[in-house]
């Protein structure tokens, strides 16, 4: 169902802010280890309002093929262009502006989420009430890179169990799996487990990975290449355990390919990886209609990134605990006035203020700067908001 805004809007200017935060500590997974965190910040403007996104790619092309100068560079040269000056009258007003440009998803989610913070900012109405949001709290789980030892892990799971978190996620590789999986299921038989290989393994695995049917585990997310939808269905034929695709799924098509095919029984859904908002509740009501659960992963994100999760894991179809986590899970401070917050029970509230519902820092912001791009639509006026 399109998403309309209550009243169109006409973005006059764009501003990219890449930042760096440094993390409190090293995140490590099967294709790198990071010690901070550089990001897109994006912020637009119009209408005497203001409202902001995050493109969240990493810095390698490694995850995904873009990168923070990729979707700086297609931002400023086609993207920005052709969305400065349009009137948007809603998500599918965004999403055809950005059409004739293939691929670069996380830089047309950025501009695509500053957009509908805008104009749920400049309307007075929080952004998940748009989206179709039910709830005013959401589940959430935590994600824990490789550590130096089994032992090390273990620790790290026992304080985010204790934080209160509904489902633990193990980074995985080859050579560093069913040993990690072992200790922590022997210290914690009851935990709702879940593992991640970010395409680590090929289909030549698949006997090594039905070990992994043993420990009672949520899913088996990503084990294989994202190109790789019909080895995957493969290897969910030989599994007990379901499958969950992340990087496999960056357009409608390919989920559509995935459940057509058997190729997982759960997706992970993230925002920037599948392009915004309007692909994402299309990919949210395909997997609904197919009783596929769904629920919201994590890039790493700051609280502007973070918010704009919560907003879409309130929607009825995010059945799981989500990657959302709270801001000090990996920042000593984030970029907003009030950081993202983990409760008790391992939710976290849905903000109910305008659009994301939170105030960004500026002058921390400013602080952790690297660089600077505006685009000033011609005409526009001078921007105080």
């Amino acid at each position: 169902m399109p998403i309309t805004f209550a009243d169109p809007v006409v973005v006059d200017t764009i501003e990219l802010r890449t930042i760096r935060l440094p993390l409190i500590e090293p995140f490590e997974t099967s294709f790198g280890r990071l010690t901070d965190r550089r990001t897109l910040i994006v912020r637009v403007t119009g209408d005497g309002a203001a409202g902001w996104g995050e493109a969240a790619a990493l810095d390698t092309p490694l995850y995904t093929a873009e990168t923070i100068e990729t979707e700086r560079h297609v931002i400023q040269a086609f993207l920005g262009p052709a969305l400065l000056g349009r009137r948007l009258a809603g998500l599918d007003d965004v999403a055809a502006a950005f059409a004739p440009v293939r691929g670069h998803y996380m830089a047309k989610a950025g501009l695509e989420l500053a957009v509908a913070d805008l104009a749920t900012r400049r309307a007075g109405h929080p952004l998940a009430a748009l989206l179709g949001g039910t709830r005013n709290r959401v589940e959430v789980g935590v994600s824990l890179g490789l550590q130096p030892t089994a032992m090390h892990l273990v620790d790290a799971v026992a304080r985010h169990v204790d934080l209160g978190y509904r489902r633990i996620k193990l980074k995985i590789k080859p050579g560093r799996d069913i040993d990690l999986v072992t200790a922590v299921r022997a210290r914690f038989p009851d935990t709702l487990l879940s593992v991640d290989a970010n395409a680590a393994y090929t289909l030549a695995d698949a006997d090594h990975l039905r070990r992994l049917d043993d420990f009672g585990l949520l899913m088996i997310e990503q084990p294989l290449d994202p190109d790789d939808l019909i080895d995957h269905a493969a290897l969910q034929r030989t599994l007990r355990t379901p499958l969950c695709l992340d990087e496999s799924i960056s357009r409608l098509r390919h989920a559509e390919q995935a459940l057509a095919l058997g190729s997982c029984r759960i997706v992970n859904m993230k925002v920037g990886r599948v392009g915004g908002y309007a692909s994402a509740l299309a990919i949210h009501a395909l997997c609904r209609a197919h009783g596929v659960q769904v629920w919201c992963g994590g890039m790493l994100e700051t609280g502007i990134g973070r918010a704009h999760n919560l907003a879409i894991a309130s929607l009825p179809g995010f059945t799981l605990p989500g990657d959302i986590s709270a801001s000090v899970r990996y920042y000593q401070r984030d970029v907003l006035t009030t950081p993202i917050c983990l409760s008790p029970d391992g939710t976290i509230p849905v903000p109910d203020g305008p659009g994301i519902g939170v105030d960004v820092d500026l002058d921390y912001l400013e602080a952790r700067t690297e660089s600077v791009d505006r685009l000033v639509r011609e005409g526009a006026p001078l921007a105080h908001a």
